[in-house]
């Protein structure tokens, strides 16, 4: 199989990562009084099963260029629990009009398809 033309090498991750800690992670950090999880897993299982029912139920709807919004969010807080970041993953649909004319990241949200969450995220956070 080809690697897919939108890969980034490991050292340009371990970059990202590195920044997003030093510019975002500290200032949660210090507004939240206590360190968040920046990482989050699914089996590829899982995510299997999630794209083809989105891929199924778009289908049905008469969308033909289905794709998958990725959200940041967190849980509320509680008396025993902190509010830990986690991620959803949300169906899009493609943008009315022309598609050479669409922007790639224009697609709407499908709240016609229900959003997945329920993830395992790494506590304390792994760097990459």
């Amino acid at each position: 199989m080809k690697k897919p033309k939108k890969c980034i090498s490991v050292e340009e991750a371990r970059k990202e990562q590195d920044e997003w800690v030093r510019t975002r992670g500290k200032e949660i950090q210090r507004g939240q009084g206590y360190e968040d999880t920046r990482e989050f897993w699914y089996s590829l299982d899982e995510l299997q099963e999630y794209l083809d029912y989105v891929r199924e139920k778009s289908k049905g709807q008469g969308v033909e260029k289905p794709g998958i919004r990725f959200y940041l969010g967190a849980y509320p807080k509680t008396k025993e629990k902190k509010g830990y970041a986690t991620v959803f993953l949300a169906p899009t649909k493609e943008a009315p009009g022309e598609p050479e004319s669409a922007e790639e990241d224009s697609d709407p949200n499908n709240y016609e398809i229900e959003p997945m969450n329920i993830i395992t995220s790494g506590w304390p956070p792994t760097n990459y």
